[in-house]
């Protein structure tokens, strides 16, 4: 088990906080690490893998003119994503991970790497830029990690 999951899995247990998902570029990684600790049925209520963007207008009910005006790959998409995914579970918690795992869908201002991370709490939403490098399979591990560092720093 990750250090970073048994941190997060006893401020989460300790403070009786649920948690949901919305995994883009992460394909529910982040909720596969969560479920590996035992008893995170406490708080990990729901996982959503929303890739495409139909997917995340129809399930997250993100605004098409959102992803159409910021892009898929935006702190205002992974914001929106965490908002709704909370509302969508009742969590305490949302989580909104998206970005460009690669090796293709880069560009010059959004290049292979860029992935934006959200957590949503009550009335505060949190969202980090990160610049990863490496293969598609590093992006996604640091992504899923980071969030997970991101969620146990906010509720520390």
């Amino acid at each position: 088990m990750n250090k970073e999951c048994q941190k997060l899995h006893e401020i989460l247990t300790k403070r009786r906080f649920t948690l949901a998902t919305a995994e883009s570029c992460t394909g529910g990684l982040l909720g596969s690490l969560l479920t590996s600790t035992p008893g995170s049925s406490k708080y990990f209520k729901l996982g959503v893998i929303a890739y495409s963007n139909k997917a995340k207008q129809i399930l997250l009910k993100l605004p098409g003119s959102l992803i159409k005006t910021k892009g898929a790959v935006s702190r205002e998409v992974a914001a929106k994503m965490a908002q709704n995914v909370k509302r969508l579970a009742g969590t305490d918690i949302g989580v909104g991970i998206t970005g460009i795992a690669g090796p293709s869908g880069g560009t010059t201002q959004k290049p292979v790497g860029t992935v934006y991370i959200a957590a949503a709490l009550k009335n505060k939403t949190i969202c980090m830029k990160s610049q990863f490098k490496g293969g598609r399979d590093k992006i996604r591990k640091l992504s899923a990690l980071t969030a997970l560092k991101l969620i146990a720093e906010t509720l520390s």
